[in-house]
């Protein structure tokens, strides 16, 4: 494990990851087509010294939008590119579909912003799995097999092209007349079952050679994709013990692949509600839920096997369901559900605790998002965290002004920036083209 912590930032939609962030107070409702909104929360997280950005991707539209705004940026690459312009340090991974993308395409973006961000970049390859993002793209959604041959087709086709333009291939003498070695930069010529370029690609390395692969896939399938390409993986756990055998599964799968096991760095999710009592946190998370309360009361029963009606909202469970009451096998967040449940609280306030939240929320003062930070960090769970916060106006600002600080007091959290390129921040290894490490290159 590393000896600090690493911090990724999510960077949705331009108002938090809470769907009624739009319109909570002090946030500009326009933000969601603000690129300079998108900009000033990166730089406000790159105060913090966050190592990268992390911007997922959905390639259909999930929300309600009669209430809730769409959880997703515009556009992942041309929001990074937009930062990239106006940052320094910070990385930026973006989230990017091996299902419906050609690997040239991925290649020459991803390259592209590595190059514009003087080697920040790093892509989430991903597989595709749902049926309306397909059909976005004319197409049905293939079998697992096949998505994940194709994914590994497609980032040995993108690291190729990376690699196809030589290192040392950019010669650009003025007085000579040379701009280039022409013997440097060749095609690559690769065909697989699904997907095949014949390069080069016309991009020179970055100050970090090339972008860096995340993954976010589960399963036996995403194990050994990350397991062969990643150097981050993003993760969703919401137990110590869960966090610890996800991490050590990544592991096992790149010692699989031939590879070093601290080259993947796990992160787990995290987020936090702070404000300066809990009651103020719960006040804040209550206020965000508000339209979002009475139709989560339902799956919140279910969470407990019991059946719950909208009318107890704002009372807590009975002496009577509190005994019947027992967490769902189906879902891993129903154990926190119940235990806090069990404290009394009212539903309302079961809910702002963020029981049916995508991550564990630690709620209270900032030093209670650092106690769960390093309880996880010192017990083997990841080696860092992504950051999700509620409301990106003035939560990133409070995360970095009050949590950060605690961290580094206690030498969980570094000081400054010690390189300038992702694969410095993740202290991953330098990389140009294909991984000659793997085991069945030709996979």
């Amino acid at each position: 494990m590393t000896s600090q912590m690493i911090l990724g930032m999510h960077l949705g939609n331009g108002y938090g990851s809470q769907g009624s962030a739009w319109r909570f107070p002090g946030v500009d409702p326009t933000n969601y087509t603000s690129f300079d909104a998108q900009v000033r929360y990166a730089r406000a997280a790159e105060r913090g010294k966050f190592a990268f950005l992390f911007l997922p991707d959905f390639l259909a539209l999930q929300a309600d939008v009669e209430r809730e705004s769409p959880m997703i940026t515009l556009d992942p690459m041309m929001t990074l590119a937009a930062i990239a312009r106006e940052t320094e340090r910070i990385g930026l991974v973006a989230t990017g579909s091996t299902t419906f993308n050609e690997p040239f395409t991925i290649a020459r973006q991803f390259k592209a912003l590595d190059v514009m961000s003087h080697g920040r970049a790093g892509w989430n390859a991903v597989t595709t799995s749902d049926p309306g993002s397909a059909a976005n793209y004319g197409q049905a959604i293939a079998p697992r097999p096949q998505r994940y041959q194709r994914a590994h087709e497609t980032i040995q086709i993108a690291q190729a092209l990376w690699g196809s333009w030589q290192q040392d291939a950019w010669v650009k003498d003025a007085a000579t007349g040379r701009f280039a070695d022409a013997a440097r930069i060749q095609p690559i010529n690769l065909q697989g079952e699904h997907v095949a370029s014949r390069g080069p690609l016309p991009i020179p390395p970055s100050e970090q050679g090339q972008p860096v692969i995340f993954s976010a896939g589960g399963g036996e399938n995403g194990m050994e994709l990350a397991g062969r390409y990643a150097n981050g993986a993003i993760g969703a756990v919401f137990t110590i013990e869960d966090a610890r055998n996800q991490r050590q599964a990544y592991r096992e799968a790149a010692r699989r692949a031939g590879r070093n096991p601290d080259e993947i760095k796990f992160f787990a999710g995290v987020m936090p509600a702070i404000a300066s009592t809990k009651r103020a946190a719960l006040d804040r998370r209550v206020a965000l839920g508000e339209l979002t309360a009475p139709s989560r009361v339902p799956y919140l029963g279910s969470m407990l096997n019991l059946q719950l009606d909208v009318s107890q909202l704002d009372r807590p469970l009975t002496t009577a369901q509190l005994a019947n009451a027992y967490p769902s096998p189906f879902d891993p967040r129903s154990a926190r559900a119940l235990e806090v449940a069990r404290e009394g609280w009212t539903i309302r306030d079961v809910l702002a605790h963020g029981v049916i939240d995508y991550h564990p929320t630690p709620v209270g003062t900032a030093s209670v998002t650092a106690d769960h930070m390093q309880e996880w960090f010192e017990a083997g769970a990841c080696d860092g965290f992504w950051v999700s916060i509620d409301v990106n106006e003035d939560g990133i600002d409070t995360f970095v002004d009050e949590v950060v600080p605690l961290l580094q007091e206690r030498g969980l959290y570094h000081h400054d920036y010690e390189g300038s390129t992702l694969r410095d921040h993740l202290g991953a290894p330098a990389q140009y083209g294909l991984d000659p490490r793997l085991a069945n290159p030709d996979r």
